[in-house]
């Protein structure tokens, strides 16, 4: 696997994106929690993997389309929730719209983002009438307000949910702290947030984080919306177990991009046990240091039915806007079925666990 996107994969847009960022929203952008550990674990841990591909299956070109709750993908890398992207851009999260909506992939869009659900839905379809938009989801401590953010979701035909439950309370980032940066600069705002119940007119609510929500506040979430909800920031077999138990539609093993507990596993390192809980009931996606096509399919051969890809696309989208996430859709989704074809697969499932191995530990006695 690679440790990232190589500079001659995608144009130099990572060297590019990071000197034209203001130094401050580039850390943000950049950075994690604690020591960067989970992290830099997220990337290197796929750098431990190989894979063993199959040879004389007569498997043709792979087809790489996707089922999802609430959409179909022409590739399985789709747009993870990432915050605030007019700062790297200004056309922000409605370029990343129409970019995603061209590849035909689906764009989670945060709660957090500097355009509001409307607007973003809107982009899309401005190129595919049919494009998918999910909507990423903090529950929020005031019901009312989870309500609303809810509603706003569905009025934008957003085709479903993903509550982040993996933020209890914000991690603690040190380049953030460094910098200063705690919020927004003037004319920037997280607009899902503006006008809830409990804002003044015309401002908006800080997300807030509670420890104390729980199941039961996902149970009146699904009660609330006929909306498919999944469950994103899962790193543990039991609460894949009981997320499913409550109805999910689907989980995304995440840690957050290294943004919240630093201590936390690399997500490959802990997609194969959730694969293993949900045994197949609902789709399995992944986010967290994906940077090649080979990564990507070592995710799927792990158990994921598609993956997410954060920082990579706010690269592109720094560097050359809605031209640059094009790009590094575009370069994902050619690797992805270049190293499926390489692997002797049919399509995205025609893959098996076996067909991963860690790097340096499969010898002469496993053969």
């Amino acid at each position: 696997m690679t440790a990232g996107l190589p500079p001659d994969a995608i144009g130099g847009l990572h060297e590019k994106a990071l000197a034209q960022l203001d130094p401050a929203h580039r850390d943000f952008f950049e950075g994690g929690a604690g020591r960067e550990t989970a992290l830099a674990e997220n990337v290197r841990a796929f750098g431990r993997l190989a894979l063993l591909p199959r040879v004389l299956r007569g498997a043709g070109p792979p087809d790489t389309t996707v089922e999802l709750p609430g959409a179909r993908a022409a590739t399985p890398v789709l747009v993870a929730p990432t915050a605030f992207h007019r700062l790297a851009h200004p056309d922000g999260e409605r370029a990343t719209a129409r970019a995603a909506a061209a590849a035909g992939t689906v764009l989670i869009t945060a709660m957090a983002a500097t355009t509001a659900v409307r607007d973003v839905v809107a982009a899309a379809r401005e190129v595919r009438a049919d494009a998918s938009v999910w909507f990423q989801l903090y529950l929020q401590p005031r019901a009312d307000v989870t309500d609303a953010l809810v509603r706003r979701a569905e009025e934008a035909g957003c085709t479903a949910l993903v509550v982040t439950a993996d933020s209890p309370v914000f991690g603690r980032r040190a380049r953030d702290d460094r910098n200063g940066f705690h919020d927004l600069p003037p004319g920037y705002a997280a607009e899902n947030m503006r006008d809830l119940p409990g804002a003044a007119p015309g401002t908006t609510l800080d997300i807030a984080m509670s420890p104390a929500l729980s199941w039961d506040d996902l149970r009146r979430l699904r009660e609330r919306t006929a909306l498919p909800v999944l469950v994103k920031g899962v790193l543990h077999p039991d609460d894949a177990r009981i997320a499913i138990g409550e109805g999910v539609a689907g989980l995304i093993v995440s840690n957050h991009g290294g943004r919240q507990l630093d201590a936390a596993p690399a997500t490959v390192e802990a997609l194969p046990r959730i694969a293993e809980a949900v045994a197949g009931r609902v789709p399995v996606l992944l986010d967290g240091g994906v940077r090649s096509g080979a990564d990507v399919v070592a995710a799927l051969a792990l158990g994921a039915t598609a993956v997410g890809v954060g920082r990579p696309v706010l690269w592109g989208l720094a560097a050359e806007g809605e031209a640059g996430v094009a790009r590094v859709l575009a370069e994902l989704a050619e690797q992805t079925a270049h190293v499926l074809t390489l692997c002797g697969a049919r399509d995205c499932a025609d893959l098996d666990r076996g067909q991963v191995v860690v790097r340096g530990r499969w010898g002469v006695a496993d053969r």
